[in-house]
């Protein structure tokens, strides 16, 4: 386990690969820690420097006061590329994850030569659905909307699997003020406008049963990018790298060949 300390938050983090290598980010969904890519990094190319961290309030990392920005979370981000040395990555972020992406691109398109926005979009939902959840959190803690967020989450036929009670025991005990906190950055982001300015090799990951960013969300946010594709994962939902890891990583290996990253 390795912390990144950036004053305001510390980052728990991890790297495998090659550390020399060309290097890859990945960012979690909501109620997710790092563990959301265990199944994907061993099934990818074993010269990439592969980065996984846990955003604040998740994981390992610590929990500064709620609620957080969505600025917030791209500074964090942007802190610990900074504070490991890293240029020119292909960031991978899912649901909230994706969100970061493109709050990082927009700020610091330096940092990042491709992006891959999974299961996202510019725009999650409203504030008041956000603000509904976040009641019922409060009132009863996030096992009282852990039964709806699966059934978001992943197709009926994996939440008939026993690896299923594993994803939702992660998200329930996820700090609840960490999950508040990011619930509030995820309200109150909107970014159709800076998304649609963005200039680089983008690909967009959709499940088609996805419950919580739905394909044609997705589509919306990635066709703002010029020259940017989608592609539509069958028999997969809001965590398709967690139902489908093999399909997932080689949609990964085939776009980091397209654009040169390995």
């Amino acid at each position: 386990m390795q912390i990144a300390d950036l004053k305001d938050v510390r980052l728990h983090y991890r790297i495998d690969g090659d550390p020399d290598g060309p290097p890859v980010v990945f960012a979690n969904a909501l109620g997710t820690d790092m563990r959301l890519w265990d199944q994907v990094v061993p099934q990818l190319s074993d010269k990439l420097r592969i980065i996984r961290f846990d955003k604040r309030g998740h994981g390992l990392s610590s929990q500064p006061p709620a609620p957080y920005s969505m600025g917030a979370l791209v500074r964090d981000a942007e802190g610990l590329l900074d504070f490991l040395g890293v240029k020119d990555c292909v960031f991978v972020g899912l649901s909230i994850g994706g969100m970061i992406a493109q709050g990082l691109a927009v700020k610091r398109l330096d940092l990042i030569r491709g992006l891959v926005l999974s299961n996202t979009a510019a725009k999650i939902a409203t504030p008041a659905t956000w603000q509904t959840r976040m009641d019922a959190v409060k009132a009863a803690g996030i096992e009282a909307i852990a039964d709806a967020t699966m059934e978001r989450w992943f197709t009926k036929a994996f939440r008939a699997t026993p690896q299923a009670a594993l994803w939702r025991n992660m998200m329930v005990r996820q700090p609840v003020d960490g999950y508040l906190g990011c619930c509030a950055a995820v309200s109150g982001t909107d970014f159709y406008t800076p998304t649609s300015g963005l200039r680089l090799p983008t690909l967009g990951i959709a499940g088609n049963d996805d419950g919580s960013t739905p394909p044609d969300l997705l589509r919306e946010t990635v066709d703002l990018i010029p020259g940017s594709r989608l592609e539509l994962m069958r028999k997969a939902g809001h965590l398709p790298c967690v139902e489908r890891p093999a399909a997932y990583a080689e949609i990964l290996d085939r776009f980091l060949r397209e654009i040169g990253h390995i």
